[in-house]
């Protein structure tokens, strides 16, 4: 046996065959059941030419067929491709295209945008078809030619006889990131089993060999990730939870509501909740705190937001609203895996940027990639499991995973420092971050401090051109129902957080911050309310 993600997938679901695997909707599968489901799959795939190395798209909302994908994949040697489910045609052309998929499980809410581009599309040749009750033309499925998923999986062997597999598998995780095109960034089985699928050390350190898996195992956990599995923090815990022998609950609905959300925690009695940011947090918070009655979860222990910081407003809310819970801000990315944790209980500071531990692995290092001195603000840098790089992509993989002195380092591009008692403060992605007159503004800093403020309810931060200072700040704000908001009160709240080069200098509202399903931010889409506001943005005095 090795640290194979199919081996130990495997290995739990042997040892716990009658355990609560999935819950979702009236949908309960034993981990014998989701065993057997997984099987069934990857010998539907295998039937149609799908092996060692070829790409599945999945295509899908969260429900237990994500995760049956994913594990039918890993038991073919082949490898699950996330596919974000808010993509246009050309969109989705160009990841199904750059992942050279060779098959793709989908809702058949999206067989229109699948048949508008197939004919593009040579190398994908089995469509499977998961039935979401959706008016879609059967016209569009016919065009694919797709099968229906259930009776796929009916007609194929649930028997477990496949080849013997590898440490050295794939794991493709498609990321978008701030700027530019969708990566695949391509990690090892092993090394993504101990980066971001926790370990095997749920309670504890680390498993040192794949057989110790069924030794830490955990049947109390009942996770419920609330984001969508097309990004990595969801699906990243769900496999972590099942990996531990605990229980996945997933939601039924297809669109975030808080207070559908706290009745499916008390109804399922989960005790680990994952979110993205204030996306998913402030909205939760402010549900139950209107709630009547409320909702007994106090099954709830802890609550983890990893993909997006927590602003201090939004976690201080919490902790007063839920003190019986621990908040945790993970913090990582598709390329570096978990990198640490910032932990917020009652009782606890709420303030300034996210801050974790210093380890081996994980430092800062400058621009020359040596490493920075204490108090300099350089990039966010890790060693050891590091990703292989990004999917035919050798020159962006040269430059986010460099080799200094014959070690690799996977540095995605985060801002930080060290600080003197040796943690590490994150302040943000340098992508995205404004040079206004030589200094650097982290958009997450300034956004903290508008969310703040009383008629705020969210906000994105970006930079545009100025002719002194090559850019300034401009806020894009959603008001408070009812809350008439304007610059100046903004910018002197703002100014009693922070410097005054980080103030904003233009404001523009909307009806709504359109972020990525996972609750990120949207820069692009912010940049762009901002160009089409033009004139009409809101300028504050001189700084």
């Amino acid at each position: 046996m090795e640290f194979n993600l199919a081996d130990l997938w495997e290995a739990v679901a042997d040892a716990n065959p009658e355990r609560e695997a999935l819950v979702c909707g009236d949908r309960r599968l034993s981990y014998a059941e989701l065993e057997a489901r997984a099987n069934q799959l990857a010998h539907d795939l295998a039937s149609h030419g799908i092996g060692p190395g070829d790409h599945v798209a999945v295509y899908l909302y969260n429900g237990t067929e994500y995760l049956e994908a994913m594990l039918a994949a890993f038991k073919l040697r082949a490898v699950p491709v996330n596919v974000n489910y808010r993509y246009v045609e050309d969109e989705l052309r160009y990841l199904l295209d750059d992942a050279d998929a060779k098959a793709v499980v989908f809702h058949r809410e999206f067989a229109p945008k699948l048949a508008a581009i197939h004919r593009e599309l040579p190398l994908l040749a089995r469509y499977l078809v998961v039935d979401d009750e959706s008016a879609t033309s059967a016209d569009d499925v016919a065009a694919l030619d797709g099968a229906d998923y259930e009776a796929a999986l009916a007609a194929a062997s649930p028997t477990r006889d496949f080849a013997p597999r590898s440490a050295d598998d794939l794991y493709i995780l498609y990321t978008g990131g701030t700027t530019g095109k969708p990566k695949g960034v391509m990690w090892r089985a092993e090394d993504i089993f101990f980066a971001g699928f926790g370990g095997g050390g749920i309670g504890g350190d680390p498993i040192t060999s794949p057989e110790q898996i069924t030794g830490n195992l955990d049947a109390k956990r009942r996770c419920l990730p609330a984001c969508p599995f097309m990004h990595g923090t969801a699906h990243w815990f769900a496999v972590n939870t099942l990996f531990g022998g605990g229980t996945v609950v997933m939601s039924a609905e297809h669109r975030f509501d808080p207070v559908q959300l706290w009745r499916l925690i008390e109804r399922e009695r989960v005790s680990f909740l994952v979110i993205v940011g204030d996306a998913f947090a402030r909205p939760l918070v402010e549900a139950i705190s209107h709630m009547d009655p409320r909702p007994d979860i106090s099954s709830l222990s802890a609550v983890l937001s990893g993909g997006a910081v927590l602003s201090p407003t939004v976690k201080t809310a919490w902790v007063d609203a839920l003190p019986e819970t621990i908040l945790i801000d993970g913090f990582g990315s598709s390329e570096s895996g978990g990198q640490g944790a910032m932990v917020t209980a009652a009782g606890s500071t709420t303030q300034g940027p996210p801050r974790f531990n210093l380890n081996d692995e994980t430092t800062v290092l400058d621009a020359d990639l040596r490493p920075a001195a204490v108090g300099v603000v350089g990039k966010l840098a890790r060693r050891g499991r590091v990703p292989l790089g990004y999917y035919k992509d050798p020159v962006k993989t040269a430059e986010t995973f460099p080799v200094v002195d014959g070690v690799r380092w996977s540095v995605p591009g985060d801002h930080a420092r060290i600080e003197a008692d040796g943690t590490i403060t994150v302040l943000g992605r340098g992508s995205v971050s404004i040079n206004t007159g030589g200094e650097k503004v982290y958009p997450e800093e300034v956004e903290a401090a508008l969310k703040s403020h009383d008629d705020v309810f969210d906000a994105v931060v970006v930079g545009v051109p100025d002719e002194r200072w090559g850019e300034r700040v401009v806020a894009v704000v959603q008001p408070r129902v009812g809350a008439t908001v304007t610059l100046a009160p903004l910018a002197a709240h703002v100014h009693g957080h922070l410097a005054p080069y980080k103030i904003p200098r233009g404001l523009v509202l909307v009806d709504a911050i359109v972020r990525s399903p996972s609750g990120k931010p949207d820069y692009r889409w912010a940049r762009r309310q901002v160009d089409a506001a033009a004139g009409d943005v809101t300028a504050s005095a001189p700084r």
